[in-house]
């Protein structure tokens, strides 16, 4: 990914991780939920750059992919953040 690709894919995970935030509200807090929409949309980024290379990070289908990248990371990091309910 060139430089250009990571900052698309950065900003495109921060709006994503605020997305996710607003509409999933959780105990871990705004900027974690930016920070890992962030990391998660990168390592969706660079899963999707390497299946289909020349991909365009600013697109509806690179938003699609750092939604879900982000989404699953949040997932896993709600998941594993909050208190086990479980009995």
């Amino acid at each position: 990914m060139d430089s250009f690709s990571w900052l698309a894919w950065i900003i495109e995970g921060a709006v994503c991780g605020w997305v996710a935030a607003m509409v999933l509200p959780s105990a871990v807090g705004l900027l974690l939920d930016i920070v890992v929409g962030i990391i998660g949309a990168l390592i969706g980024g660079f899963i999707f750059t390497t299946i289909a290379p020349g991909s365009v990070p600013l697109s509806f289908g690179g938003l699609l992919v750092a939604l879900v990248g982000a989404a699953i990371l949040l997932g896993l990091v709600r998941f594993f953040a909050t208190p086990s309910r479980r009995a």
